[in-house]
């Protein structure tokens, strides 16, 4: 697992780090976590920003000391720092763009359910294109950063995100979600990455790819309104 965790970009105070899927964000029954492991390799003891569920892949930040920790959080809180991810679905969902706002509360089995009212509501904005084959790729902009948030939120549109056997997800080879790009300012300089993902057979297919390179900007396109 240590050779799929690589550095995508460093900067003097943080890295952006490649998270693949399966793997632990944090060490856990004594199996190095994905931090422990990045740190192992850029000798550098490096902290957490924010986090990743087990099954998902792609980009995350990690900070090199504690005073760009905080700053980092701050970012976070603030909700200063543009987050993109890609998913993949059945394609009974139909909605080509739209968002989906509501409160979260938790289920059985550590999962979470989407409610109606919209007290401390969980804020997701989505585009979908058919990725052909009964599968619809989409991308999401979570403008909030609930637990499992995404997961949920295509579950509440009648199509659980492919292998998330969490919430009924049709069986895959992974869980189709990806951490894909990020957006930030740091210092004054503003940064933007994307990463496409490296794991899944559905993720590194040729129709994939090509449909990718429509959202190599995805802090451009016209997100729909809240």
């Amino acid at each position: 697992m240590l050779d799929r965790c690589h550095v995508v970009a460093e900067h003097k105070d943080w890295l952006l780090c490649y998270k693949p899927a399966g793997l632990n964000f944090h060490s856990e029954d004594g199996e190095a976590g994905f931090v422990v492991q990045m740190s192992k390799l850029v000798d550098c003891t490096l902290l957490p920003v924010h986090r990743l569920d087990k099954p998902t892949s792609g980009l995350i930040l990690l900070a090199k000391h504690q005073q760009s920790c905080a700053r980092l959080c701050e970012l976070f809180a603030n909700r200063q720092v543009d987050k993109y991810y890609l998913a993949l679905c059945p394609s009974a969902m139909k909605k080509k763009q739209g968002a989906v706002v509501g409160d979260m509360t938790k289920s059985r089995r550590g999962a979470f359910k989407l409610l109606s009212s919209k007290i401390n509501p969980a804020i997701t904005q989505f585009f979908s294109v058919s990725l052909g084959k009964g599968v619809r790729l989409c991308l999401l902009k979570p403008k909030t950063g609930k637990t499992h948030q995404l997961r949920v939120m295509l579950k509440s549109l009648g199509s659980p995100i492919l292998g998330d056997q969490q919430y009924s997800g049709l069986p895959a080879d992974r869980l189709y979600l990806h951490s894909y790009a990020i957006k930030f300012t740091y210092d004054g300089i503003d940064f933007s990455f994307v990463q496409k993902p490296f794991e899944g057979e559905l993720f590194t297919g040729t129709d994939f790819i090509q449909l990718i390179e429509l959202w190599q900007s995805p802090w451009q396109l016209q997100w729909p309104k809240l």
